[in-house]
């Protein structure tokens, strides 16, 4: 496979994951594009840093924001590493990170990268902004002027 073959197949893997199986819960698809070995170098807070870290992440974000899904800005890869940025939405029908349902939309930035060996995501680094999230949630304590 040619570079730049190589790099458009990890693309669309890598897009496969944040459409079908975080934006529709297609968990059958998951398993198809997570290699068993998985590790997730930048895991978020109380998830275990593999395949199955990444799985109840996913499931959790389900679950509290059931209509959970992305809008791609851009996508770029190197080879088999494609980088990310995107907007994720929802609305906070469930408990995560220790606050409890509000009903409100939401919407935050990530960059992640995600390495694509043999068909399979096998390495993952991110950074998402939480901190807007929970702002949005009314989880952050009041500033002091």
């Amino acid at each position: 496979m040619t570079r730049s073959a190589e790099s458009a197949r990890a693309i669309e893997i890598v897009r496969r994951n944040t459409e079908e199986v975080q934006g529709k819960g297609n968990f059958a698809l998951f398993d198809e594009l997570f290699s068993d070995d998985f590790v997730d170098h930048t895991p978020q807070p109380n998830m275990i840093p593999n395949k199955e870290g990444v799985r109840s992440l996913y499931a959790g974000l389900r679950t509290a924001f059931p209509d959970f899904h992305a809008d791609i800005h851009w996508q770029v890869a190197e080879g088999d590493l494609v980088t990310t940025f995107k907007t994720y939405h929802g609305t906070h029908q469930g408990a995560f990170l220790g606050v409890q349902p509000t009903g409100k939309q939401i919407q935050f930035e990530t960059v992640d990268a995600m390495r694509v060996v043999d068909g399979k995501i096998t390495e993952h680094w991110g950074v998402a902004n939480l901190y807007s999230l929970l702002g949005q949630l009314g989880a952050l304590p009041a500033s002091k002027a």
